[in-house]
């Protein structure tokens, strides 16, 4: 998956830009964006450039726009720049003609780290100014500021986060039938195991949706990660990612196994749609709607499902629907979560860059984003309270803890030829029953590229 939270609805919007307002003097702007007096403390440490003008450029686009925009209000009206936001979805292909062009923004949002290294070896990033490298060693983990940092250079500083791998249920279902959530990835197999008893015609555990168009097969993908660095550890996702572990490993093959144990087993899915075979028939969208109507009971996907939810469905603890983290293989570790997020690079090192780079990096803009709605953020002095959700407070709580292991999605990381492709193709296969796990192992290492 790549970064951006929704990316995968592939919903068509369309391409916009977005200019920020400069407004003059510190008293007319809301606070946080939101109408009234100004406070101008939080901004002062940025420097005043009254008619200076910063371009930023990326991939968000309609109402995330708009909320990108107000989170600025305040700063322009303490340093009197100007930010021009310029968002489209065609920013990841496009920002290589422009650059290549000589004529790049001044900041993008990157939504994948990829996109940084290519940036970073075409020669086009300027390394981070010390204000953001303090922010990010003060506000964020060492994963996370590595995926800013290219050959020991360090570049750019997280934005934004997703959190992966929740499992989605009924809260009220648990309730009456006595389950309770489980810890650990053996107590998640015995209540499934248990589930199973139940003798429905139609009723199963898991129901699950793998088809997403050329996408088809992504939401697999989301499974096997989740299970590499829970079983195998961080060291070994970093290995398997790099192209260093092969897919046809021990390793890859057990999360795999693991896996299998549930969405290859007809007895365990899929409920509301069919068995085995129909995972590939149903869309990501609707694969955990069946949880509502009591024909399965468990959903694997990420937090960005909250959305898919019908109108009217509650999203709580005690709601109709709520979700826990993919448990761990080892009940004595922290938890351990795939994720995306994006980051902050810049093209040249003006002080007014430098500036808004730095405002981007900070608790105070981490804050005023979230409190504005719809995303969350990895940023430890985000206050989890203001996220707009209650499965977004979780969701920043454990990306907050110090013993959490977060790792970038697996696919994003990969050559395209990989992670977008074979391994996508692959998961379909073998959900399909057409290939055998190892013949879908042998065919994804077949495609990795040789340099």
């Amino acid at each position: 998956m790549r970064s951006r939270m929704y990316r995968r609805a592939f919903v068509p919007i369309a391409a916009i830009g977005i200019a920020g307002l400069a407004l003059a003097g510190c008293s007319t702007s809301g606070g946080g964006g939101g109408g009234g007096d100004v406070d101008c403390g939080p901004y002062e440490q940025y420097g005043t450039f009254d008619g200076g003008e910063v371009e930023v450029y990326g991939t968000i686009v309609e109402v995330e726009a708009d909320d990108l925009v107000q989170t600025f209000a305040d700063f322009e009206s303490c340093t009197g720049l100007t930010v021009n936001y310029v968002g489209t979805q065609e920013a990841e292909t496009q920002i290589n003609v422009r650059a290549e062009a000589g004529d790049p923004p001044d900041i993008m949002i990157v939504p994948q780290p990829g996109l940084v290294a290519r940036l970073a070896d075409g020669g086009y990033l300027t390394p981070a100014p010390k204000a953001v490298e303090d922010n990010v060693d003060e506000f964020w983990s060492e994963s996370w500021k590595g995926y800013g940092t290219i050959d020991g250079t360090f570049y750019g500083a997280p934005m934004l986060a997703s959190v992966k791998g929740f499992v989605w249920y009924s809260p009220s279902e648990f309730a009456d039938k006595g389950y309770e959530v489980p810890q650990t990835w053996d107590e998640l197999m015995a209540l499934t195991a248990e589930m199973a008893k139940n003798d429905s015609d139609t009723y199963k555990p898991w129901c699950a949706g793998f088809a997403s168009g050329d996408a088809s097969g992504w939401p697999g993908t989301d499974w096997i990660e989740d299970l590499v660095l829970r079983s195998a550890g961080p060291e070994a996702y970093d290995a398997w990612v790099a192209g260093d572990l092969k897919f046809d490993s021990p390793e890859i093959k057990k999360a795999f196994d693991m896996v299998g144990d549930i969405l290859l087993n007809p007895d365990y899915v899929n409920g509301g749609y069919g068995g085995v075979a129909s995972i590939n028939s149903t869309t990501f969208n609707d694969g955990g709607l069946p949880i509502l109507d009591g024909n399965c009971s468990l959903h694997h996907q990420a937090s960005f499902y909250e959305a898919q939810w019908p109108e009217g469905t509650t999203v709580a603890p005690d709601g109709d629907i709520w979700a826990f983290i993919t448990p761990k293989t080892d009940p004595n570790a922290g938890d351990a979560v795939t994720g995306g997020g994006e980051i902050v690079v810049a093209f040249n090192d003006r002080a007014e860059t430098q500036a808004v780079q730095a405002y981007m990096s900070s608790d105070t803009f981490a804050n005023i984003r979230v409190g504005l709605g719809g995303v969350i953020s990895a940023n430890k002095g985000l206050d989890p309270n203001l996220a707009s959700s209650e499965l977004g407070k979780q969701a920043i709580e454990i990306l907050q803890a110090d013993d959490t292991v977060f790792r970038f999605d697996a696919s994003d990381l990969m050559p395209a030829a990989v992670g977008t492709s074979s391994f996508w193709t692959g998961m379909v296969d073998w959900i399909a029953g057409t290939k055998s796990t190892d013949e879908v192992l042998t065919f994804i290492d077949s495609t990795w590229p040789a340099s």
